[in-house]
């Protein structure tokens, strides 16, 4: 793969290697290549580790912690018909924040060598390897470091008591988040629901993919405009 006189090789670790391609890179990144076994990324085996990650892991990990929050506004005194509230309006948050880091962060364009690095290694990666099984949840160091600062964010607009639960509702939202996208391309749906929900995400990497930045749901889509059109059958004179 050539681009502005520089060659991407396959077989080496991709991450210091993308950068290179400076303003090529956007259309370079957006032409997928289907396998499930995904590129090296690193030649440093720890540093490779840390980017590969099984699916399971998400909700081993971010459940117990989700459960840790929102037991702590229980034993704050916050009663059931309290705290259910919260953890519906947190993961209704959730689905805004899942859709606004995909469309402003995730698919930012970038050209020059650390803003094509940094970008490949956030998302530009799953749209190139979109079928790679071991890079398709986040991985739970990043999600760690994360954590803090929407912590933080959500103890500016709520209480010491209503803070965990609403947070916990978030962790829930996006360990449902992260499940579905691995499902979505992994799974076959048999239901309507799930087999309409595979396609329109499946459309955004294969089709359309300045469209569709929704993952759970479409809704957001729905609200900003970013839905993707189908045009209609031409009728028949």
């Amino acid at each position: 793969m050539v681009a502005q006189g520089f060659t991407v090789d396959l077989n080496k670790p991709l991450v210091f290697q993308v950068g290179h391609l400076g303003e090529a890179y956007e259309e370079w990144v957006h032409q997928p290549i289907v396998t499930k076994e995904g590129p090296r990324f690193f030649h440093s085996d720890f540093w490779e580790f840390l980017t590969l990650t099984r699916w399971w892991v998400i909700p081993v990990i971010w459940l117990p912690v989700a459960c840790w929050c929102i037991s702590k506004s229980v034993s704050m005194g916050l009663s059931l018909t309290e705290i259910v509230p919260l953890m519906a309006l947190g993961i209704f948050i959730w689905t805004f924040i899942e859709y606004t880091l995909h469309r402003f962060l995730f698919h930012i364009k970038t050209k020059s060598y650390w803003g094509n690095t940094a970008h490949y290694l956030l998302h530009g990666c799953h749209h190139k390897h979109p079928m790679d099984h071991l890079r398709l949840v986040f991985p739970p160091a990043a999600t760690a470091v994360l954590c803090f600062p929407f912590w933080n964010l959500v103890k500016l607009f709520a209480t010491p008591s209503t803070t965990p639960a609403l947070f916990g509702g978030g962790m829930l939202g996006y360990v449902m988040y992260d499940i579905t996208h691995y499902y979505l391309h992994h799974a076959q749906p048999t239901r309507a629901v799930t087999k309409n929900l595979k396609k329109y995400h499946l459309n955004h990497h294969f089709r359309i993919q300045d469209k569709g930045f929704g993952i759970t749901s479409s809704l957001w889509d729905i609200v900003f405009g970013t839905l993707p059109t189908t045009k209609a059958p031409k009728r028949e004179q």
